[in-house]
């Protein structure tokens, strides 16, 4: 349990007494209650809005409610003193002996310290990245990768059961197109001279080896072949293909899945008809005609029956059609029987989508409304682009990929932890600019080098105590003085951080804390250059010098099960 845990438990014992004693009716909403940090750190270490929300339902006044609530609050053991601040805030100051058990708590909880049953075992499917399976992945893809998977780590470490799941688009025209290129680059490896890759086709190098792996599988026998002939097999073998090499270009990101869903299976399996048939007995699908549409119509426009999904009904603009005139799935219809079918076997839902998708939120949030009867909570997380590059300057176009910068190319330069991280370091929503310069620049102003540099210099400390001999007794934590149990409060919040985070589905508030703790610790570290005795190695002062680096590895604790939440390795050394 965490500080900030316990001492909810604490209000909320306070709140049971004062009912007991008729002080408070019974049955009051208690949700809205907070324990957190006063945004003023002078203020104290924590805050309650407890009489503030409770006072109206109680029909009482604020400050009476927070003079009884401070009252109980001040006998507890680990509070030093509480106080009630404008109109009925809260504020608490605790005793040092309680942020000195705390740090021991980090020692002891290790990897565990920060890690919450908030979650109550709640099953929740990710999906992410979900890219056309019609070749490498690129930096397109990299950020949606990283936030989705690092979401789904969060989850789990704050008490969520979690599905992570790429959803293959292998239904529609695009792998019509790639079976098609695959056709050229199978008949190029039968000694064909192919020319120019026609317009309309993908003209990347990779799939050279997938043109000869077809012609290793079946010879000649597709080269004058008529398409019919050969479609539906060098699109299933490209697709395999492909798919082998967006799990191998993720996994140079750290990133695994945990089921892969195609969305030719799920149509051959019916699940588009089973939605459809569900929601025709609901009334929520019905055959009507769109709008015409705004301005001067085309020549070619006429009114058409189409069977509507009612997503007005739901907070959508317009009605949607769930079938094209030919009567093939619209893409909404699709991923409408998608959603369903996950459902199926999650509480909760979580998409990872490009910005440029923003359009369709609305009318997927109305079906996975209408298909769980409100039931499921489902979010959408619009990742904005990242925009490349070097020194400033626009990164030039890979030639091999066919006009896209590879995520492979840009992990193999700068690394997986630099990748990772970076792409953590702002909010999902938030226009990026990854240069390849600045994200490897030793300086303070790079949140990766920063956070790992703290934990390098940690981790340095145990060597250079041993180096210089010193015959380190148990920590005495009653020799911490005010600027270490700054930090030890500082850590502190981590858990906190955990549960917000996943809360909110926002994993780079990890980031964000991780850069904090980082900078607290080098201030703490820098005090040592001005001040000799404020070093954490002291030869003469071996008590104070085991003090010290049992708190400095407390800090290093936190980075690295932050850093791990991330999908980021903790340095013990950087070059």
């Amino acid at each position: 349990m965490s500080l900030y845990t316990r001492f909810i438990a604490h209000l909320d014992a306070v709140l049971d007494a004062l009912e007991a004693e008729g002080g408070l009716p019974a049955g009051l909403n208690r949700k809205p209650v907070t324990v957190e940090p006063p945004r003023d750190a002078s203020h104290g270490d924590l805050a309650t809005n407890a009489a503030m929300v409770l006072a109206k339902p109680a029909g009482t006044n604020p400050r009476a409610l927070a003079e009884a609530i401070v009252t109980k609050l001040q006998a507890l053991d680990e509070v030093d003193s509480a106080a009630i601040a404008g109109p009925g805030f809260i504020n608490m100051t605790l005793t040092d002996p309680t942020w000195r058990a705390e740090l021991a708590a980090i020692h002891a909880d290790a990897d565990d310290y920060g890690r919450s049953d908030v979650g109550q075992g709640v099953t929740v499917n990710v999906e992410y990245v979900s890219a056309n399976p019609t070749g490498p992945m690129h930096m397109g893809h990299c950020r949606g990768a990283v936030v989705g998977d690092a979401l789904a780590t969060l989850l789990e470490y704050a008490g969520h059961k979690v599905t992570r799941e790429y959803y293959i688009n292998d239904a529609g025209g695009q792998v019509d197109v790639l079976a098609r290129s695959a056709h050229v680059r199978y008949r190029e490896a039968l000694g064909e001279d192919v020319g120019a890759i026609p317009e309309g086709l993908y003209p990347g190098d990779y799939l050279v080896p997938v043109g000869q792996a077809l012609a290793a599988e079946y010879g000649d026998r597709f080269v004058g072949a008529p398409e019919s002939d050969w479609l539906v097999t060098f699109r299933t073998f490209a697709v395999a293909k492909m798919m082998d090499m967006i799990r191998d270009d993720l996994a140079l990101l750290g990133i695994h899945h945990d089921l892969f869903s195609s969305e030719a299976e799920l149509q051959a399996a019916g699940k588009p008809e089973q939605a459809e048939a569900w929601l025709r007995a609901h009334d929520l699908v019905y055959d009507g005609t769109l709008e015409a549409p705004k301005g001067e119509l085309p020549d070619d426009w006429e009114p058409v029956e189409l069977p509507l999904f009612r997503s007005t009904k739901f907070g959508d603009d317009q009605d949607r059609p769930i079938k094209k005139s030919n009567g093939s799935w619209t893409y909404f219809g699709a991923d409408m029987a998608y959603h369903y079918q996950k459902a199926q076997s999650a509480d909760q839902l979580i998409d990872i989508w490009g910005a440029d998708h923003a359009g369709t939120v609305k009318r997927i949030q109305a079906a996975v409304a209408a298909l769980t009867e409100g039931k499921a909570r489902f979010d959408v997380k619009l990742i904005q682009m990242v925009r490349l590059l070097r020194d400033g300057e626009p990164v030039k176009m890979s030639k091999r990929a066919g006009n896209f910068v590879t995520l492979a190319d840009v992990v193999k330069e700068v690394g997986k932890d630099v990748v990772r991280f970076t792409m953590l370091t702002r909010k999902a929503d938030a226009q990026m600019d990854f240069d390849f310069a600045k994200v490897v620049e030793a300086s303070k102003d790079n949140p990766v080098f920063y956070v790992q540099y703290a934990h390098a210099r940690i981790s340095s400390l145990g060597r250079r105590a041993q180096e210089a001999g010193i015959d380190l007794p148990a920590p005495d934590l009653s020799l911490l003085g005010t600027a270490e149990l700054n930090m030890v409060k500082l850590a502190a919040q981590f858990p906190r951080v955990v549960e917000g985070a996943a809360q909110a589905r926002e994993p780079h508030r990890v980031a964000f804390y991780l850069n904090d703790l980082a900078s607290a610790f080098h201030g703490w570290w820098n005090m040592g250059n001005d001040d000799p005795q404020a070093r954490v190695i002291l030869a003469d002062q071996p008590a104070l010098t085991a003090t010290r680096l049992f708190l400095a590895q407390g800090i290093g604790q936190i980075i690295r099960n932050g850093l791990a939440l991330m999908g980021v390795a903790a340095l013990t050394e950087m070059q």
